[in-house]
């Protein structure tokens, strides 16, 4: 066993965490208001991970978060996650949410009604709220209602809003904070 790596990496919208296995991605965290609070995040859940020289499933999602955070299309397909230890439920949510095209959204209701499950509509919420992968599982695109954007992202100043917006998705909702925030920021480099 190589052991889990992670890393911090710059985006559009500031530094996100990115955490790895033998067996795919664990985990994306979606970036704080500082850097430090991201990877204490990250290392929270991860504490025996380091940073190592990224996996080819961890360079594939970097590179699908940068784009995506751009409003560039990006692609997941090809990156792997590791859901070992996660309820079977939640990772059947995932899957079917890996599904979702861009541009487009689904109820909680509706997914659970796609996975056979119409009276679990909470707990498609609840697996949706702790979404491990932030992007690649694109919880953003299922609403606890049409046109609410409803639960929120796991961690991280960017809202699901926003993320719709990059996707050139519309919800009923006015700016978020992460929007004010962004128009008054000054890029800073990183080191």
């Amino acid at each position: 066993m190589a052991g889990r790596g992670y890393t911090i990496f710059d985006t559009a919208v500031g530094r996100c965490g990115i955490a790895w296995g033998d067996r795919g991605v664990l985990g994306v965290y979606l970036p704080e208001a500082r850097e430090i609070e991201t990877r204490r995040r990250m290392l929270r859940q991860y504490s025996d991970a380091r940073e190592l020289r990224l996996a080819l499933d961890a360079k594939f999602a970097i590179e699908g978060i940068v784009a995506l955070l751009r409003g560039e299309p990006s692609d997941f397909s090809d990156v792997t996650l590791d859901m070992h230890g996660l309820p079977p439920f939640n990772r059947r949510v995932y899957e079917f949410a890996r599904t979702i095209p861009r541009g487009e959204t689904m109820t909680a209701a509706e997914l659970a009604r796609r996975l056979g499950a119409s009276g679990a509509t909470q707990a498609v919420g609840q697996a949706i709220g702790r979404n491990p992968f932030a992007i690649v599982v694109p919880c953003h695109r299922v609403l606890a209602e049409a046109g609410t954007d409803g639960f929120s992202v796991n961690g991280g100043t960017i809202s699901k809003r926003r993320l719709l917006a990059l996707e050139g998705t519309m919800v009923r909702s006015g700016p978020t904070l992460f929007d004010a925030l962004l128009s008054v920021a000054t890029p800073r480099p990183h080191g």
